[in-house]
């Protein structure tokens, strides 16, 4: 065995654990640290695969980010994990019974899984030769030739759903003072202004 064959059952072993205890830990501070393992373990498997950008977007934007604002939210937010898991344990069996139905689809989908002899035609196809071109542009030609309309309707669902949790999650209050633009605009400088002529010694 190789280094890079070490590397690779080292990192596999990593992300099953971290994706393991970030899932069972009790602490949701524990979770998300385990979460980043899992993240770093996942980006020296793609650096073993040759795709050293998607490894570094998934370090930049996932650790560098997303878990770093995952631990923020957690640690800054006063919750009650008593009363969740408390609740949490209420739904316990319907969880268990939509836990065994996945798992059931995908053993009925690996079951009857099948490799086309077409598909590594059809993928070299859309790829350049690693020879020729390296992987950051052939991602770029990739998403932004062949898939340029999926991935632009991938960012509009993104923009939708974005702009659906904003709506949904807004709530109007009554009792907090808003700036109100057209009121500022619209206002006439002579009756918003007076000017006083304050004496030597006299106050306002």
């Amino acid at each position: 065995m190789t280094a890079a064959d070490y590397a690779f059952y080292l990192f596999a072993i990593s992300v099953v654990a971290g994706g393991l205890f970030t899932v069972v830990s009790r602490n949701p501070v524990h979770s998300v640290l385990w979460l980043i393992l899992t993240f770093l373990s996942a980006a020296g498997l793609f650096v073993l695969l040759g795709a050293e950008f998607v490894a570094m977007l998934l370090v930049i934007v996932y650790v560098g980010a997303v878990a770093v604002l995952f631990l923020f939210v957690v640690m800054m937010l006063d919750v009650d994990f008593a009363q969740m898991k408390a609740e949490m344990a209420r739904y316990l069996p319907l969880a268990l019974l939509i836990g065994v139905v996945l798992l059931m689809q995908l053993a009925i989908a690996f079951g009857v899984w099948e490799f086309s002899d077409e598909a590594l035609g059809q993928r070299a196809q859309v790829i350049p030769p690693a020879d020729q071109v390296e992987n950051t542009k052939a991602l770029g030609l990739v998403l932004y030739d062949h898939y340029f309309l999926l991935f632009q309707l991938a960012g509009l669902i993104l923009l939708v759903a974005m702009i659906g949790a904003i709506v949904l999650t807004l709530r109007h209050r009554t009792n907090i003072k808003r700036q109100d633009v057209l009121a500022q605009m619209y206002r006439d400088p002579a009756k918003a202004m007076e000017l006083k002529d304050v004496k030597p010694g006299q106050g306002l």
